[in-house]
């Protein structure tokens, strides 16, 4: 019970002290809010409406999909909405904006097209309005950066606490797979996995996991190997505490600092990593939503399309800028020097 309690005093401690940072408290809220907007893009951005009502029925398109018959549609399989005449007894709510992120705007004279009122940051080469593509290109980004963080952190923790506590033998075979596995050029060998396989987004995560713990695994041993000689885990051991005991109430809690410092940095970076794989026509498939798909296309109209690179090379800096300023307040939070 007192190191529970001693565990959650510390825990709001650092909780305090990372809310006096401005920059990083204010950087966690707009982040939180992007997360919100991105995981409700569909009731943000959609060619469907949040609320029909239509001749004395209630529809919810966005959350349910109804037969064009139902509407008097007989020669169609695809419901259009925009094409639905509405009467004066009927009442028709769309979200923010009136695209998805896969539909064409057939209305413009060439594709991409630049900014209107219809499409507020233009449409890219295929038609398709670009805010609605940043908007839903965003839980992918965001997605699979975490799915590698979480993944990277099971198998870093895993492997660098079982070298770290056990030591000897095990240590020194552990470490030397570590260094095979750091010597292997990671991004170029993914590029060839990739290739070979089609590209999805278990398959992505799942190669960027196998190699993203290694880093992890190197803060995980030096931790174990300092903690495993403190007083308390020789207290515990000398009770007969079982090894789990040990390692997962006394050693890993404690050994878990450096991994969430470095956490926000990690995140942001395999957001860049995604974005690069798009980007090179390596990642994830079309006609997905994507960053770094918009920033290729930007290349090949980079003389007629400035939109094209400004608004997603913008989003991608917002969002690393708050990550990173995240991660500078979790690092003097957990800082044990701090005050």
């Amino acid at each position: 019970m007192i190191e529970r309690f001693i565990s959650n005093d510390l825990t709001r401690k650092r909780w305090r002290r990372f809310k006096t940072r401005k920059s990083a408290f204010y950087s966690l809220i707009a982040f939180v809010l992007m997360v919100i907007g991105t995981i409700t893009a569909p009731m943000l951005s959609n060619n469907k409406p949040l609320y029909l009502s239509y001749k004395g029925s209630s529809y919810f398109p966005v959350f349910v999909d109804y037969h064009p018959r139902d509407f008097g549609f007989e020669n169609t399989l695809v419901m259009s909405y925009k094409k639905l005449e509405v009467g004066e007894g009927d009442t028709i709510v769309w979200p923010v904006i009136k695209w998805n992120p896969f539909e064409s705007n057939e209305s413009v004279y060439s594709y991409p097209s630049p900014p209107t009122a219809t499409n507020i940051m233009g449409t890219d080469e295929s038609g398709r309005d670009v805010f609605s593509r940043i908007l839903y290109g965003f839980k992918y980004s965001i997605s699979y950066a975490f799915l590698v963080w979480i993944l990277s952190l099971f198998f870093g923790v895993t492997f660098g606490g079982i070298m770290g506590y056990f030591g000897g033998k095990v240590d020194m075979i552990g470490q030397r797979m570590v260094e095979v596995f750091s010597t292997i050029p990671t991004f170029f060998l993914l590029l060839i996995l990739i290739s070979i396989f089609t590209p999805n987004m278990f398959l992505l995560v799942a190669i960027s996991s196998i190699f993203g713990w290694v880093p992890i695994s190197y803060y995980v041993r030096g931790e174990f190997l300092k903690n495993r000689k403190r007083e308390f885990v020789e207290a515990a051991r000398s009770m007969g505490a079982r090894n789990r005991v040990i390692i997962f109430k006394h050693i890993l809690p404690n050994s878990l600092v450096p991994v969430i410092t470095f956490a926000p940095f990690v995140i942001s970076n395999n957001v860049i990593s995604l974005s690069m794989l798009d980007y090179l026509g390596f990642g994830l498939p079309v006609p997905t939503p994507s960053w770094g798909e918009l920033l290729s296309q930007a290349q090949k109209h980079f003389t007629v399309a400035w939109w094209l690179a400004v608004y997603p090379a913008g989003a991608l800096f917002t969002t690393l800028t708050l990550l990173n300023l995240i991660g500078e307040g979790v690092r003097d939070a957990m800082d044990p020097n701090m005050n």
